[in-house]
């Protein structure tokens, strides 16, 4: 077996290293869910967010704390992906369980069977986990960098090149080290122009990396921005990018394992990296996940994410 595919093994073995059983041990009750978001949301300390005084004392309900300066009070939830949840927090927690340990995914309606809410509410919160999974773009790949688009629903009939007719083109990247691939990211563009190409691997790889693409004429304006860029031929099927090209077949099976009709496709490319890049991690996945939900910014539900 190929060092990628011991890879893809070990992400999916990583995502169920959490048990069902250790985890309602750990998360018994409502009271211990608030008590993790406590500690992870004032991990470093209390400051509050209106006045940014550091001294507090307990608020009437409990976990919440009150600004001694202004009277501000905080809850664990607020200023967060959990900020005015519309259901238990301990339901909540079960959702973000699932998402981050289920091998390929779970849908909201299979979450609305487990956890007995409104498939709608599924939909929305798992939204909200996603969003979580969403590169921070604090880790550029700044080694060896292969990058190749790739359409993702099959080329449709007619349709010939880059272009792509009404399916989803996407540009991947990935960093190789040694044999093996470390990290992987994806975006959805709307061409593969030189302007969308840059915007991307700006945001994923470091100007100093080595980099290697195909022929394509959209790479070469590029290399004015990035000193160490190669272009050489694909070779028959990708021959010349082979761990690139199962990188990108790996995501285009595990979609369509789980899911057969995508409208955000973003979404789904973020989760799979985030999962991906995330194999080798020494803390758990779930807990990851959790911490980035309470570091993140609120999301409304009345903003839609379409999954």
């Amino acid at each position: 077996m190929s060092i990628l595919g011991e890879k893809i093994i070990e992400m999916e073995n990583k995502f169920r290293s959490l048990t069902i059983f250790e985890f309602q041990e750990r998360f018994a009750s409502e009271d211990s869910c608030y008590q993790y978001l406590t500690e992870l949301k004032w991990s470093t300390g209390f400051v509050c967010p209106n006045c940014g005084h550091t001294n507090y004392c307990n608020g009437k309900r409990k976990y919440d704390r009150q600004c001694t300066s202004c009277h501000r009070i905080t809850s664990p939830t607020s200023g967060s992906l959990f900020h005015q949840l519309k259901f238990s927090v301990l339901k909540a927690f079960y959702i973000v369980y699932y998402v981050s340990t289920s091998k390929k995914g779970i849908s909201s309606t299979e979450l609305s069977r487990k956890l007995g809410l409104r498939q709608k509410t599924c939909w929305k919160f798992k939204g909200k986990v996603m969003k979580a999974m969403e590169s921070s773009g604090n880790h550029k790949i700044n080694g060896n960098a292969e990058v190749d688009e790739s359409v993702i629903g099959g080329q449709e009939e007619g349709v010939v090149g880059r272009k792509n007719g009404k399916k989803k083109l996407v540009v991947f990247a990935i960093e190789r080290n040694g044999k093996g691939v470390s990290r992987m990211y994806g975006k959805v563009i709307k061409q593969s122009s030189s302007k969308e190409l840059g915007g991307f691997m700006k945001t994923t790889i470091d100007l100093n990396a080595q980099i290697k693409t195909d022929k394509w004429r959209g790479y070469s304006p590029l290399a004015k921005d990035f000193k160490n860029l190669s272009q050489v031929d694909s070779g028959k099927k990708g021959g010349n990018f082979p761990d690139l090209h199962r990188c990108i077949m790996g995501f285009k099976g595990w979609l369509r394992g789980m899911h057969h009709h995508v409208e955000n496709l973003q979404a789904y490319i973020d989760e799979y990296c985030y999962r991906f890049n995330r194999s080798n991690m020494k803390e758990g996945i779930f807990d990851n996940l959790l911490t980035r939900m309470v570091k993140a910014d609120p999301f409304p539900y009345k903003k839609p994410i379409i999954i």
